[in-house]
């Protein structure tokens, strides 16, 4: 038996003995996801799909000359071993989500590595440190387990626009269990923009983990759509210094399911961290948004704000909100909260004042909140401006709107 076998094997036998996730895990209790089996894959499956499915295209001139990209084969055990190489143990960080990262390494056949370094020479400027990238992903199999490991070097200033998208309706069902490594040096920025629009029938689960040192700063923008299971779940550890992240997340959970989880540990003294999510549900949907900030002994100045808001457009959907913090130091600034309710009358009167009807009053409501929640996690990025230009949120918002208020798959 060669060792990428010895290594499923190893993945399938931890699954058995650890068991599914239940119920009764503290995070998956208002939303549990499907059975292992639909992301392991079916035997008669084929060995490796033709490519990995991701799409690497800088945007800007120079960007190429600074971005360092493997496309890696997990069945080759050197490119495996390239591939994995510094990740932690699955499960090292996931918690109640330790199964979905077993099962990752038990089916993980491809994955992207990515190093984003700084241009040489002393008369670079902030202005030339920045790099623009977009990675777009399609799925490739019924049943994948896509890697992305992201290297952002010392200094290094990036902007990632990071997509997910199917548009054909009647392309098959896919189960995807991705996983997403980052790792930023001392004083690196990342600004990244990730847009998830699975189909209706979909299975996703994406989780991000991302550590930072001295310094580093991380700002995330989410998009995401409801499907039949839809999971997005960060966990970020903040080791250095002055380490700073901020999570934004836009929920369109249609009358589908989506389900956000963002776990953040601050290890540092003036490590800083914002969690916002806005959920915008409808019919019988299931959305639930979940934070949970852990601040460290020794932590020292540390400052943590939550804001979870969900608001049901129309029928009765379920919106579930849970803000947590876990203080194990006593110098910290901390504040927490979360909002459920419909949409603000004072708005909606002030809309109908100047001739709106009531569709167009929500639909430009809503629409603003989207867009100034990206905007707090992304201030006035570029990336974020000419991603809203485009128009998908505002297509996305009606799409949502005109959609028929039925049970959720």
């Amino acid at each position: 038996m060669d060792a990428l076998a010895a290594e499923r094997l190893a993945a399938r036998a931890q699954l058995q003995r650890q068991g599914w996730i239940t119920r009764h895990s503290e995070a998956f209790q208002h939303l549990p996801p499907p059975a292992l089996e639909h992301w392991l894959g079916s035997a008669d499956a084929p060995s490796a799909p033709s490519s990995s499915g991701w799409t690497l295209q800088p945007l800007d001139g120079d960007a190429a000359a600074r971005v360092q990209a493997r496309w890696l084969d997990a069945h080759d055990p050197a490119q495996r071993a390239e591939l994995l190489a510094g990740l932690p143990a699955p499960g090292a960080d996931s918690g109640d989500a330790a199964p979905f990262a077993w099962a990752h390494r038990a089916l993980c056949r491809h994955g992207l590595r990515l190093h984003v370094g700084t241009p040489a020479g002393p008369s670079a400027d902030a202005v030339q440190r920045t790099v623009r990238l977009a990675l777009h992903h399609q799925p490739q199999d019924a049943a994948e387990a896509p890697l992305l490991v992201l290297d952002v070097a010392p200094g290094t200033h990036c902007l990632l626009l990071e997509t997910h998208e199917r548009t054909a309706p009647d392309a098959p069902a896919t189960a995807q269990n991705l996983h997403i490594h980052i790792h930023l040096g001392a004083g690196a920025h990342l600004q990244h923009l990730r847009v998830a629009a699975p189909l209706a029938h979909d299975r996703v689960a994406h989780h991000v983990h991302a550590t930072l040192a001295p310094q580093a700063r991380y700002a995330q923008a989410l998009a995401a759509t409801g499907c039949a299971y839809h999971l997005q779940r960060s966990h970020f550890a903040l080791q250095g210094t002055g380490a700073h992240a901020r999570q934004a997340a836009l929920l369109l959970a249609g009358a589908q399911q989506i389900d956000h989880q963002a776990h953040t540990d601050l290890r540092a003294a003036r490590a800083t961290s914002q969690v916002e999510s806005l959920a915008l549900a409808q019919g019988n949907a299931r959305a639930v948004s979940n934070a949970y900030t852990r601040i460290a002994p020794g932590a020292d100045g540390a400052d943590v704000r939550q804001r979870l808001t969900g608001i049901p457009l129309a029928g009765h959907p379920r919106l579930v909100l849970r803000p947590h913090l876990e203080i194990l130091h006593d110098n910290v600034q901390a504040a927490h909260g979360a909002t459920w309710g419909a949409l603000p009358e004072a708005a909606l009167f002030y809309a109908a004042q100047r001739g709106l009807d009531d569709a167009r009053a929500r639909a430009l409501i809503t629409e603003g909140m989207a867009r100034a929640l990206l905007e707090r996690a992304l201030g006035d990025s570029p990336l974020l401006a000419e991603w809203l230009e485009g128009g998908w949120l505002a297509r996305q918002l009606e799409r949502q709107a005109q959609a028929p208020l039925g049970d959720t798959t």
